[in-house]
């Protein structure tokens, strides 16, 4: 034991360089997916916590035909903790909090204030929630003949109802007869504790109301009261209304849970805790898309980390191969003294197993304490530990198959392979090509695991490059030799003709070099791709500067539009989601129909810079006595024999189909069927109240906000292109996403460098050899560096135009097998190549010419270059 601690003090320097690969090896495959897991969580979270409560939370609604078992509601209070405990398994153990409430709606016309749609409601916990200023909390019981309310300070204010008042509730016409009503009378006064208390969101009514629009729009309230007292009001008013509310808690939910979230979510849409009851939720919706940008990310990271976890162990081979040669007279020694391969091997491993098993463990040690779910990759490690723990022994046996007493020359390299090599080549790329079939057509993760075979396709893929191009290098480097000869100097010559005759461009280190180079720009490829593909679904959602959105706008709001300083122009967008239109056939079918005054909206797209195509017969509609020219989708095409008669507004329009497309620029249409009629063509198209405005300039959104709101308390939203374009970016697993590029390509270049620094090292001796014999024949350090660069280029170049086809090419080829459209709003993803790429691509050149200077001027400095002609030449 004590003669193996030597040897690895000893030959310290080799052993750290596999350690310190072999524990970078396991730090990336233990904290890449943990950090990845830790991202994704957390923009799970943020998506789910950004949502209304009507999309997130879970709610039970029931309206019972009446009373008689629960006149009070006091058991349907008390079974929120039941129905929470008959949901599916994971939900029953998300809900952090859960609601009942009851509610009726009615009409009130106050003594003294306006008509109010007022609503009367009931919700568990609800005296514990407020601070009564004035008189007491409802009190029902069956004695009573008049209900008891509470109002808000701004309801009874609204309503111009201080305490003792009386008021009488007609049924809403949607939920009672007409000709009945109740008397309600007010017997408190209330301020809510916390007013962001989430137990007032279904309720919000009852702390704020809606004042309503003028002229004729009433005003809409709630008043709060007991269960009692609703029980009262069914005497004579319909039953109420029963809701259970739950709240999922966003932390508890994980990436690993997202399927069965959404089954879960999906079974109790279609089977309720009861009978009769109905499910309403939009979580679902969220989770599934959130769950497909997920599915993309992962196949997307697996890809990455297979490239460069694929490097690093080549980069382990080539540091192995480093030790072995340096090593060789040692062996050599021991096998002409009798020692076998096995022997040989079992020193080399006895030396390994005190160093590199150690390193491994402590990088997936280090791994474990980067944040974020563990990922099962701990075969991974075990599998890098093996392959860094093994290296040399193997390649120590391999090296001694054949009893050699005299040292190898190290610049004779056999330029024809064996048929039994090409065989072997061919195969290989016959694998990869066969697996980028299988990954185009089945996918990267079908079942939500990921492939090991189909994830390692790209570097298989860029394997294969390499071998393809160290077969097609040799003619034209045979060339370029011919041409150097014929120059003056013999530093290119020199430099050329050595590595024409494969030093240093061997199938190890260009391997290498082309997965780590193919990797980093298969992710640049990809992030310039995705950032393309969202620009075009920013230009086709709002082609415009901004769009102001709202409901039935005023006529005159276009011309304010237009008044605002800054404002170029303006176009008009009325959408009616759910309406009808009749074929020429006389078939009626659901459509979307959209009226868009497509004249100005070639106007703002042109003043916004927006790249969108309109057709010319709907820009160039007018008024006139034909029918009018329509943009409809492929379905409702496929439905239409040429025309038909569209009905937006409760107006109908005759129509011939101008232009059939899958999208319309600024038209929002999730059903996927919709038709489009342009505005400024319509006989009046003040009729049609626009609901929003596309707007070129560069006002303020708070300047187009108060041109479009002229009355108060409208609702009305302003989203500028660029926010909608940072909104695609910051939603959704996108920081997963930056995740995996930042470690593609910082990973991909660093190691790319270090490819170039081991094969400078491995070649270090024979060209320190070379250099001496020519330093005495008059070669200067400046020629000895460009005859480095000269044996070099080369090698770079071949990789970098290897890897790059690889990493340009890859995302046409696999890119359906990713999904990478759900990161883009739907837009599909087109290979795009950004400039800035290309100069990365030239710097990591220069870079790694100039790591390569470096690394043999420190090799020369250590070797001492004078005495290299006599070192090391014993044997020959």
């Amino acid at each position: 034991m004590s003669g193996v601690l030597w040897r690895v003090r000893v030959f310290a320097g080799q052993f750290g360089l596999l350690a310190a690969l072999a524990l970078v090896a396991a730090l990336l495959i233990t904290a890449a997916p943990r950090l990845a897991n830790d991202l994704t969580d957390r923009a799970l979270h943020a998506d789910v916590a950004r949502l209304p409560y009507a999309a997130r939370d879970i709610t039970l609604s029931q309206r019972p035909e009446n009373l008689n078992a629960d006149p009070t509601l006091s058991s349907a209070a008390d079974a929120v903790p039941m129905y929470r405990d008959r949901m599916p398994a994971p939900l029953r153990e998300l809900v952090s909090e859960g609601w009942f409430t009851a509610g009726l709606e009615g009409a009130t016309l106050p003594p003294a204030g306006p008509r109010t749609l007022l609503g009367l409601r009931t919700q568990g916990g609800m005296p514990d929630r407020v601070r009564v200023t004035t008189g007491r909390w409802p009190a029902n019981n069956a004695n009573l003949e008049v209900l008891e309310v509470a109002l808000s300070t701004a309801v009874s204010k609204q309503l111009a109802a201080p305490v003792g008042t009386v008021l009488r509730v007609d049924p809403a016409p949607q939920t009672g007869p007409r000709g009945v009503s109740i008397q309600v009378v007010v017997v408190g006064i209330f301020e809510p504790i916390d007013g962001n208390d989430l137990a007032w969101d279904t309720i919000r009514l009852a702390l704020e109301p809606f004042p309503g629009l003028p002229p004729d729009t009433p005003a809409a309230a709630m008043a709060m009261t007991d269960g009692a007292g609703l029980g009262l009001a069914t005497r004579r008013l319909p039953t109420p209304a029963l809701s259970w509310r739950y709240r999922l808690d966003e932390k508890r939910l994980d990436g690993e849970s997202l399927q069965a979230v959404t089954t879960a979510l999906a079974e109790i849409k279609r089977t309720p805790p009861v009978p009769g009851m109905s499910t309403s939720t939009n979580l679902d919706a969220t989770l599934l898309r959130f769950d497909g940008q997920l599915r993309a990310v992962s196949a997307l990271l697996a890809v990455v980390q297979a490239g460069l976890i694929a490097t690093l162990l080549g980069l382990i081979a080539l540091a192995a191969a480093l030790a072995v040669e340096r090593r060789r007279e040692e062996f050599a020694l021991l096998r002409a003294r009798g020692g076998t391969i096995a022997a040989i091997g079992g020193r080399a491993l006895a030396e390994s197993l005190v160093v590199l098993p150690l390193a491994t463990v402590v990088g997936w040690l280090l791994g474990t304490y980067v944040p974020g779910r563990p990922a099962a990759t701990g075969w991974l490690v075990v599998g890098a530990g093996v392959v860094a723990t093994l290296a040399i022994p193997v390649l120590a046996a391999v090296s001694q198959r054949r009893l050699s007493f005299t040292a190898r020359r190290q610049d004779l390299v056999r330029h024809r392979p064996s048929v039994r090599r090409l065989t072997a080549e061919l195969f290989f790329i016959l694998v990869a090509v066969l697996g980028a079939y299988l990954l185009r057509r089945r996918g990267l993760s079908p079942d939500g695991s990921v492939d090991p075979y189909l994830a390692s396709v790209p570097v298989l893929l860029a394997v294969g490059a390499a071998i393809v191009a160290l077969r097609v290098f040799p003619w034209p480097l045979g060339q370029l030799g011919k041409l150097a000869a014929r120059a003056r100097g013999a530093v290119a010559f020199l430099g050329l003709a050595r590595a024409g005759r494969g030093a240093p461009v061997t199938i190890g280190p260009l391997a290498v070099l082309v997965v780590a180079i193919a990797t980093g720009i298969f992710s640049g490829v990809v992030m310039s791709s995705i950032g393309d593909a969202r620009d075009r679904a920013a230009d086709l959602e709002i082609p415009a500067d901004a769009r102001v959105s709202g409901y039935a706008f005023a006529p005159d709001v276009t011309d304010q539009l237009a008044a605002v300083p800054g404002v170029t122009a303006v176009a008009p967008v009325t959408v009616d989601p759910a309406t009808r239109y009749t074929a020429a056939n006389g078939a009626k079918n659901g459509v979307q129909v959209a009226v868009v005054d497509t004249a100005a909206l070639a106007r703002v797209a042109t003043a916004s810079g927006v790249s969108v195509t309109l057709p010319a017969a709907l820009v160039d509609a007018r008024p006139g006595d034909g029918p009018l020219p329509a943009l409809v989708s492929p379905d409702v095409a496929a439905e239409l024999g040429g025309g038909g008669e569209a009905t937006i507004r409760s107006r109908s329009y005759d129509f011939t189909v101008a232009a059939v497309a899958d999208a319309f620029p600024g038209v929002p249409s999730a059903s996927g069927r919709f038709i489009v009629l342009p505005r400024q063509a319509l006989p009046d198209p003040a009729v049609i109240a626009p609901d929003h405005f596309l707007v070129a300039g560069d006002a303020s959104p708070e300047a187009l906000r108060t041109a479009s709101t002229p009355q108060a308390g409208s609702s009305v939203t302003v989203t500028s292109w660029s926010d909608h374009r940072r909104d695609l970016e910051e939603t959704g697993a996108n920081e997963v996403l930056s995740f995996t590029f930042t470690t593609g390509t910082v990973g991909a270049t660093t190691l790319a460098l270090l490819a170039v620094g081991f094969t400078v090292l491995a070649g270090a001796r024979v060209r320190g050899q070379v250099l001496s014999r020519l330093r005495t024949l008059g070669l200067s350090g400046r020629q000895g560096r460009g005859l480095l660069v000269y044996e070099l280029v080369p090698l770079v170049t071949i990789a970098v135009l290897a890897g790059g086809l690889v990493g340009v090419f890859l995302p046409r080829v696999i890119g359906p097998a990713l999904g990478l459209s759900s990161f883009t709003s739907g837009a599909a993803v087109r290979t795009a190549l950004d400039p800035l790429l290309i100069g990365a691509v030239l710097v990591l050149v220069v870079a790694a010419l100039a790591a390569a200077l470096v690394v043999e001027n420190v090799v020369n400095r250590r070797m001492r270059l004078g005495e290299v002609l006599r070192v090391g030449e014993e044997g020959q």
